[in-house]
């Protein structure tokens, strides 16, 4: 139970970090308003107070949640860019998931 809380936290940690970024983006890009770069920032925010939860040591965290955070920017592609992920993106994705499960379960393992 304890892991899917974290991959849930993760995942809107994720969420987070990518509207933090994708709102000044579209202002720079899409000539949107600047007021943006307010709620933007308070993305941003909520990104960096989001990893401070988690217990572990930042290093493991911060490697973890990027396996999670490439499988979310490949959601946001195919969900708010209209862009059908192709065959070497889901690869990718679950070569990182893998990676990101050597390093949690590996740390458990080595106490």
């Amino acid at each position: 139970m304890e892991l899917i809380k974290t991959f849930g936290l993760f995942v809107v940690t994720a969420l987070a970090e990518i509207v933090g970024c994708y709102l000044p983006y579209i202002w720079l890009k899409q000539g949107k308003s600047a007021w943006l770069l307010l709620p933007a920032a308070l993305s941003l925010a909520l990104f960096t107070w989001l990893l401070s939860l988690h217990p572990t040591a930042a290093g493991r965290v911060y490697a973890a949640y990027g396996g999670v955070y490439i499988g979310v920017a490949i959601l946001w592609l195919w969900l708010v860019d209209k862009v059908t992920p192709t065959a070497t993106d889901l690869i990718g994705v679950g070569l990182c998931f893998i990676g990101m499960a050597v390093i949690i379960f590996g740390s458990r393992a080595e106490g």
